[in-house]
């Protein structure tokens, strides 16, 4: 490492003594000691060469920025989480209220799930049932890749609340809630449908 030379000022060090000397110090000889007052500001260069003018008939086109402009996000509505009562829940959970109807979604392409899933709660809907189990599946898990593991895992499991949450389905549907390890665990869901 080399040694500062002493001689040699920072080149911010006018700006130091300018605002040193709007403040009040604790000890008065301190100050005494340094000088008087703060430094002279450093002589400003000539600016440089004016430009010329553009021409009056053409319009000189804006710069574009590097980035573009901040835009806030959009309040999006979120998915309404609507659970199931818990008493009903740990009824169906232990088995004292019947499942009325199951569907599975699981190996389906979304658009496929979507179609299957809306035809499926008409149906039970309109017969009278009550409760369902939909399988989604937990997704498959990708050991190698950490990010794509959480992008790719278990969309229909991610989408199936806002399927439901969707103006066809909101009305035959009073709520939903993940099903208990005997149903399914993760992959499953139980869907509580309203009386007619």
């Amino acid at each position: 490492m080399s040694k500062r030379d002493p001689k040699r000022l920072p080149h911010d060090f006018h700006l130091w003594t300018t605002v040193a000397a709007t403040v009040d110090p604790l000890r008065r000889k301190g100050l005494m000691r340094l000088g008087a007052g703060p430094l002279p500001m450093p002589r400003e260069e000539a600016p440089a060469a004016p430009t010329v003018p553009p021409a009056p008939g053409k319009p000189k086109p804006p710069l574009k920025s590097f980035l573009p402009p901040y835009q806030a996000p959009l309040p999006s509505a979120p998915t309404p989480e609507r659970s199931i009562e818990p008493a009903i829940h740990k009824k169906v959970r232990r088995g004292r209220i019947d499942i009325d109807g199951t569907i599975d979604l699981h190996g389906m392409t979304q658009t496929e799930a979507r179609a299957a899933l809306h035809r499926y709660v008409q149906a039970r809907w309109a017969r009278g049932d009550r409760t369902l189990l939909v399988i989604t599946g937990k997704g498959a898990r990708a050991d190698n890749d950490y990010i794509a593991a959480m992008n790719e895992r278990g969309i229909l499991r991610t989408m199936l609340p806002i399927w439901l949450s969707e103006p066809a389905l909101s009305p035959l549907v009073s709520g939903w809630t993940l099903a208990a390890r005997g149903h399914g665990g993760e992959g499953a869901w139980y869907v509580r449908l309203r009386r007619q």
